[in-house]
């Protein structure tokens, strides 16, 4: 039996934060789907967590905890997806390290991802905005970190690991305007026109996602209150970024801005919005439609066809209908 411990840390320590150099955000996703695959199985076989093997790990273990994770945890087929990327990732990295486990890993890795649902992204409007940018008290010094962080989050569309990635050395006073550094994914930077900002907790620590989602969440009902809408909807950090770009797309009419905007690397990442966005389907429908119709007869249809289109073929007989003496003649002729 291969010992799991040793293999898990030496993939996160040695694999990902140094041979491939990937992000802080990757490492923190990758270790909390492992926390849960390790308690699943961990409650699954009787072993704890230290004493789990490799080969503990099989195909079936791993279907069966996705399936765990959507049916207990009601992860959506996209949340089950990310976690099965990190699983890949690390069974990837087994099949170089363990050979004698090849037959394990290939049967692991091609469990395939699930089709995910294309829903429209959820968003505020201007009004839904502004209630909740207002519902911060600004008299308070967290009242003002709050609105300083809810603005910031919706103004320069960040994610939640954004926003609270930010620290003094990314501020850059220097030059006509004050800017920031903002760390997105993959390792990408983008450099934003704003005013320095950073942000902290009650205990003067850097402040995490789950806070700053906490924040938004509560202001959000206290912006209820006031725009009755906002009761509706679920308000979340993303939510603001995704409202930056619905706004953004409507003022400028230009995807790729607002990709430039967000970061994003491709533009098939920032089409979601253009689905979400009815004024641009309205312009496509004006700018279709010619400016004149021009008017057209059209044949009357046979009267056996209208009768099959429209009558149920257990109905009356046309042949045997009185009021269709002119078509049974013309048949029997």
């Amino acid at each position: 039996m291969t010992p799991f411990a040793p293999l898990i840390t030496t993939f996160f320590r040695n694999h990902l934060a140094v041979e491939k150099g990937v992000s802080k955000h990757t490492i923190a996703s990758y270790s909390y789907a492992f926390k849960f695959l390790c308690r699943y199985v961990s409650e699954r076989i009787g072993k704890s967590p230290s004493a789990l093997a490799l080969e503990d790990l099989d195909a079936r273990m791993i279907r069966d905890y996705l399936a765990h994770l959507e049916r207990n945890f009601s992860n959506t087929s996209r949340t089950r997806n990310l976690r099965l990327t990190a699983i890949r990732s690390f069974m990837k990295y087994v099949e170089y390290e363990v050979p004698s486990a090849l037959e394990q890993t290939r049967q692991i890795l091609a469990i395939s991802n699930k089709r995910t649902d294309e829903r429209l992204i959820n968003h505020l409007t201007r009004e839904e905005m502004n209630a909740v940018l207002d519902a911060p008290d600004p008299n308070t010094r967290s009242g003002i970190r709050d609105q300083a962080m809810l603005y910031l989050g919706f103004a320069a569309g960040l994610r939640a690991s954004e926003l609270v990635g930010l620290g003094v050395d990314n501020i850059e006073l220097d030059g006509p305007y004050p800017s920031i550094l903002v760390q997105g994914k993959g390792r990408s930077q983008r450099r934003l026109p704003l005013w320095p900002e950073l942000f902290l907790n009650a205990r003067g620590e850097a402040l995490t996602t789950s806070g700053f989602s906490y924040i938004v969440k509560k202001h959000a009902r206290i912006a209820a209150q006031q725009c009755q809408s906002l009761s509706k909807k679920d308000v979340s950090p993303h939510v603001l970024r995704h409202t930056c770009a619905m706004i953004s797309l409507q003022a400028t009419r230009d995807i790729r801005k607002v990709a430039m905007w967000l970061g994003h690397s491709s533009l098939k990442s920032t089409e979601i919005y253009l689905r979400a966005d009815p004024t641009e389907k309205l312009d496509t429908i004006e700018k279709a439609l010619p400016p004149d119709l021009r008017r057209g007869t059209f044949p009357v249809e046979d009267k056996l066809i209208a009768w099959l289109s429209g009558r149920k073929l257990s109905g009356v007989n046309p042949w045997e209908d009185p009021k269709n003496t002119e078509l049974a003649t013309k048949d029997s002729s």
